[in-house]
């Protein structure tokens, strides 16, 4: 199985891309696939790795700026940040405001092609408004995390710093590869730490 993973399984294992929360919605049970002794819900690696795949591939259907990506928390934002430099695309952090897809008099009114996603929850408003306009939606959901809306799934730890780093620097390397832009892994010139949000040291 190692063999054919996008990355090594220890990579994956250390930054906890598998591990989930204490709950778990009816939508995401099925990528799960044992729960640890302190009740943490364990995501089945496999699909994570296969369905990251999946998503670079259907993003690469699209032309680069009709690509639009959500990120409401810092891990998040700094980790969508440096996949929509390297791919292109269209990045919008923080809270997304009612209408920005459905309604052309806004002054940040735009209309993405697809939209991936973060987080269901943090940014269920961007997810809505994509339902109601019928603009596919791919996104990372934890296990608590409800689907609704969700044409395509990544099962993922959608909280963790090294986590995020991790499945956003996938997704930016095969997302290129899928291009053409990019021929092989060791033409994408970019480490898992560079989609990492940069932790201050506290001094006294």
């Amino acid at each position: 199985m190692a063999d054919e993973l996008l990355i090594d399984q220890a990579t994956y294992l250390e930054a906890g891309v598998h591990i989930g929360t204490k709950v778990k919605t009816p939508g995401m049970k099925r990528f799960i696939y044992k729960i640890r002794e302190d009740g943490l819900y364990l995501l089945d690696l496999p699909e994570i790795d296969r369905r990251i795949r999946l998503a670079a591939k259907m993003l690469a259907r699209y032309d680069e700026k009709e690509i639009v990506v959500t990120a409401s928390r810092i891990y998040a934002i700094a980790a969508a940040s440096k996949f929509a430099e390297i791919t292109k695309t269209r990045l919008l952090q923080g809270r997304i405001m009612p209408g920005v897809f459905t309604n052309p008099n806004r002054d940040d009114f735009i209309e993405p092609a697809i939209v991936l996603v973060s987080d269901t929850r943090n940014e269920k408003q961007a997810v809505k408004e994509a339902s109601k306009t019928n603009i596919p939606v791919i996104a990372l959901c934890d296990t608590d995390n409800w689907i609704k809306f969700v044409d395509l799934i990544i099962p993922c730890n959608n909280k963790g710093r090294r986590s995020l780093a991790v499945v956003y620097y996938l997704l930016a390397r095969e997302f290129l590869k899928e291009k053409g832009i990019i021929k092989s892994n060791d033409e994408f010139n970019y480490k898992i730490s560079d989609f990492e949000a940069k932790v201050e040291m506290k001094t006294k």
